[in-house]
């Protein structure tokens, strides 16, 4: 298949690469169905094909043991200097970034492998992402490139596949637009969609190239500490500025002074909703700005071997750094003392004490679960005013029939056929990423890899016995496949050789996150990112990292939260500059800031 991918390596090998080789329902009929607002068409629901594996309970297990580093006897009565819950990009990257400083760091991670929801699991010869397999962060130049950076500090780079393309849009009204990898070539396709707002597409776009400018010109760290801050705005102060004007807004606000058709707007709140999951008036400018520009000046790179690498060469990067990671270890509490975070508790009763506790959690695991005893801090609850859990996934990753495909067929799409008010329903736009479009190790040969997702509330799947659940879950994925079949792969139901689909209950079991939430979204339109907490919390000693920290979701966005923690933990743990003072300054005026959201 030639599709003008080819392969790069982005520096030169120094050691070890840290990649190592990735070696029944009963006959029903179901008419008419309806599922939070969504009517499927009739169709039937048969025991499983002669010949395709039909697996539908453990989405994210593993097949066999995967050989992972960890340490097996951690001592429980040494003294870290931070402890990290949970080993999610976010996490990982504090987690390495403080142990090149000199900290001793020690990473819980519940599963038996690295990574949470940039993981992978393997079953009859594929790799599969559990998550996204859109990978920002990648490449060799700027200063957003949070991936490439966090790997070379541990000492590991990754051999990567530029995307052409970052995304195919088919929605409403038989609007396709490619995003091209090339700036130029994806507005000149928007412009000839819409060559009426020719003059608002550039405007628009070209705001969102103001952010990205001023961002990747940053050296980027902790917002939240002063001598590094104002050392950016003496260095920097149109840029800061500038940053500073947007941090209130919204996309939806800026698109709608430049452009009038509703088509329009509605793509733009489309490429929003891959962002944030919510649509161009709820999505924070800089947010947008970041991503629907890095696409073009970094571009989309896939590592070789699959995202699950990226985490597994970061746990290997931390051990050469003398810091721990345990496996199997489920935190079920923070140890507060005389109001200050100590230590864990894990749910085999061992405890761990370090001087600074962070948690890659979601804030509601954090202050819900593992601190339950405790009173929530007044931020908080703020937080929880202004924002509240994004809906989870239904996943259904497939191993179809290479033939099925065009040979042009692009790695990323999104869907959205009939109607623009689908968009944020649940089991409304269909993700779908095609890895082995790019990396043809990932399948076994003549196959290729489907991984849907669409979103979907936990409540749906609630309360349900074994057998409707079952049976659900072959329902609402037929029909996604249906409509996949229809409007992109004739014959993709009768390619499939292997399918396996997860739920909201499965992403909350393996992923231990609330409501299997993948992060914040705001209850109404919010104020850009002003009510969006940073790393530091109301508790002294604990911080957060992640998807609910400033700046959200995404892949990028969590690398940059962790390089912000593990600057601000370095700072109060003694391992950075630090002035008293203006921390409790500016820790103030950014308090008082989000109070305004």
């Amino acid at each position: 298949m030639s599709l003008g991918c080819y392969q790069t390596i982005l520096f030169p090998t120094k050691g070890k690469s840290g990649f190592s080789s990735w070696n029944p329902l009963k006959n029903s009929q179901l008419k008419g169905n309806k599922i939070s607002g969504v009517e499927f068409s009739n169709f039937h629901v048969s025991q499983r094909r002669k010949g395709i594996p039909m697996r539908l309970k453990s989405l994210l297990s593993v097949d066999s043991a995967v050989e992972i580093e960890g340490k097996e006897g951690v001592n429980t009565g040494s003294k870290y200097d931070a402890i990290v819950i949970g080993s999610g990009i976010g996490g990982l990257v504090a987690a390495t970034q403080l142990a090149v400083k000199g900290a001793k760091v020690l990473v819980l991670e519940k599963y038996v492998i690295p990574g949470g929801s940039s993981g992978y699991y393997q079953r009859d010869g594929y790799t599969f992402d559990v998550g996204s397999s859109v990978m920002f962060g990648f490449s060799d130049k700027g200063n957003l490139n949070l991936i490439t950076q966090a790997l070379a500090a541990v000492g590991r780079e990754m051999e990567v596949i530029p995307d052409p393309t970052t995304v195919h849009f088919h929605l409403p009204n038989n609007l396709s637009v490619q995003v091209h990898r090339e700036y130029s070539e994806f507005i000149n396709e928007l412009m000839s969609k819409f060559p009426h707002e020719k003059e608002g597409i550039l405007k628009f776009y070209g705001e969102c190239w103001k952010i990205f400018n001023a961002l990747n010109s940053l050296q980027l760290k902790s917002l939240e500490e002063p001598i590094y801050l104002f050392g950016q705005f003496f260095q920097k102060p149109l840029e800061c500025l500038t940053l500073a004007y947007y941090l209130p807004q919204n996309a939806g606000d800026i698109a709608r002074k430049y452009v009038k058709d509703p088509d329009l707007l509605s793509f733009i709140d489309a490429e929003c909703f891959i962002v944030s999951t919510v649509n161009a008036l709820r999505t924070p400018m800089i947010n947008a700005g970041m991503v629907l520009c890095d696409r073009h000046f970094g571009g989309i790179n896939y590592p070789v071997g699959g995202v699950g690498g990226i985490a597994k060469s970061l746990a290997e990067g931390l051990i050469d750094q003398g810091s721990e990671i345990l496996y199997k270890a489920n935190v079920t509490n923070i140890i507060i003392d005389q109001g200050k975070a100590v230590g864990v508790k894990v749910s085999d009763g061992r405890e761990f004490f370090a001087q600074t506790i962070i948690s890659n959690a979601t804030r509601w695991d954090t202050f819900g679960k593992m601190l339950k005893a405790e009173n929530l801090p007044k931020e908080e609850e703020n937080f929880q005013k202004v924002y509240v859990k994004a809906p989870s996934f239904l996943s259904i990753h497939m191993g179809v029939k290479a033939d099925v495909l065009p040979p042009d067929t692009d790695c990323h799409h999104f869907v959205l056929e009939d109607d623009w008010t689908r968009l944020e329903e649940p089991y409304g736009s269909i993700f779908l990423s095609i890895p082995t479009v790019l990396d043809s190790s990932l399948a076994p040969k003549g196959r290729h890899i489907l991984h849907i997702f669409t979103t979907s509330p936990l409540e749906d799947w609630e309360g349900l016995p074994p057998k409707d659940y079952e049976a659900k879950k072959e329902l609402i994925a037929d029909e996604i496949i249906r409509r996949l079949e229809k409007k992109l792969f004739p014959g993709l139901k009768s390619s499939i050789v292997f399918k396996e689909v997860g739920t909201p209950k499965t992403h909350r079991r393996y992923l231990a996150r609330d409501m299997g939430t993948y992060g914040p979204m705001p209850r109404q339109i919010p104020k850009g990112l002003l009510g969006m907490p940073f790393n530091t919390t109301g508790i002294s000693g604990l911080y957060c990292v992640g998807d609910s920290c400033f700046p959200g979701q995404g892949v990028i966005a969590v690398a940059f939260s962790g390089v912000m923690c593990a600057h601000r933990v370095a700072a109060d743990i003694g391992l950075e500059k630090k002035s008293p003072i203006l921390d409790a300054a500016l820790l103030g005026l950014l308090g008082w800031l989000r109070t305004l959201a």
